[in-house]
């Protein structure tokens, strides 16, 4: 696919994979998921909070770095180790975003990458 962008920054994760943070085609750009790694460290950040937290500011430096930012989100997906979590998740969630909110799904997974308690992925589309 010739307009198919590749999206990376410094500011999120590196990819512990065969994938790319993002991709870019045309006004859509496709988050890979996120979890809470500390992208200056590579490491885990401590508890449900600072997960949650991380994943927001990871998503967002990828966004970011494709000239867009959260408020272009139009659906995100959250994957949960812990259903429990979700009311923290709609707390957190409240000072990233504004209304219109994205579509969401929430699910619930026996486990993680990396033992995280949280991951997240999502689509934005980017209004010119």
């Amino acid at each position: 696919m010739a307009n198919k962008q590749f999206i990376q920054t410094p500011d999120a994760p590196a990819a512990i994979g065969t994938y790319s943070q993002a991709i870019k085609v045309k006004d859509t750009v496709y988050l890979s998921g996120q979890i809470g790694l500390d992208p200056a460290t590579m490491q885990m950040v401590e508890g449900i909070d600072g997960q949650i937290h991380r994943v927001f500011q990871n998503l967002q430096a990828v966004a970011n770095a494709a000239g867009s930012s959260l408020n272009d989100l139009v659906k995100l997906n959250v994957y949960l180790t812990d259903l429990k979590n979700f009311a923290k998740v709609n707390e957190i969630m409240a000072g990233y975003f504004e209304q219109p909110y994205p579509a969401r799904a929430a699910v619930g997974v026996l486990a993680l990458p990396r033992g995280a308690l949280v991951e997240m992925d999502g689509v934005l589309v980017i209004q010119e």
